[in-house]
């Protein structure tokens, strides 16, 4: 499902008020999901050699230090090596608390960083937050309807519920 981040279905936050909001939609869904567990950070790049610097500039490595290699996919269907791309993942575990992302979360929501997840150690619930809002992927029918039910005035509302 998704979720919103701001009122309105809002994209930017363009004021500290707005941040402050942002935040507390990310860290409430994530609390929700993760509170007292350990979780899985992931976050991207990429470039157009394997090993090669960063195809786009990201605040990354600043605000996910921790994020080791995890897995590298690749791209090279094109016979010109100019159109390879190497899509780099980085991953951390760690104990989730409420905030400890906020710096992260808030470059995702200025779109400065893309392509973020968080996840339990077992896959089973994942939280990909990007400019504008959330995708929430739970274990079970019954689990997400009980979120939604619990947000619904953060979600869409397209019929689509995008």
């Amino acid at each position: 499902m998704r979720f919103h981040s701001l009122p309105g279905s809002k994209r930017y936050p363009e004021s500290e008020d707005e941040y402050a909001i942002v935040l507390d939609r990310y860290n409430t869904i994530l609390d929700e999901l993760f509170a007292g567990t350990d979780v899985f950070v992931v976050t991207m790049d990429w470039s157009n050699t394997l090993t090669g610097p960063a195809g786009h500039p990201t605040p990354r490595q600043t605000l996910h230090p921790d994020g080791i290699r995890w897995w590298t996919e690749s791209e090279q269907d094109d016979p010109d090596p100019e159109f390879h791309t190497h899509t780099r993942l980085y991953a951390d575990q760690r104990r989730w608390n409420r905030g400890c992302l906020d710096g992260l979360l808030r470059a995702v929501a200025d779109e400065a960083l893309v392509e973020v997840f968080v996840a339990d150690t077992e896959l089973q619930r994942i939280h990909h937050p990007y400019d504008g809002g959330a995708d929430v992927i739970l274990a079970t029918p019954a689990e997400r309807d009980c979120v939604r039910g619990q947000h619904t005035d953060w979600l869409s509302s397209h019929p689509a519920g995008l």
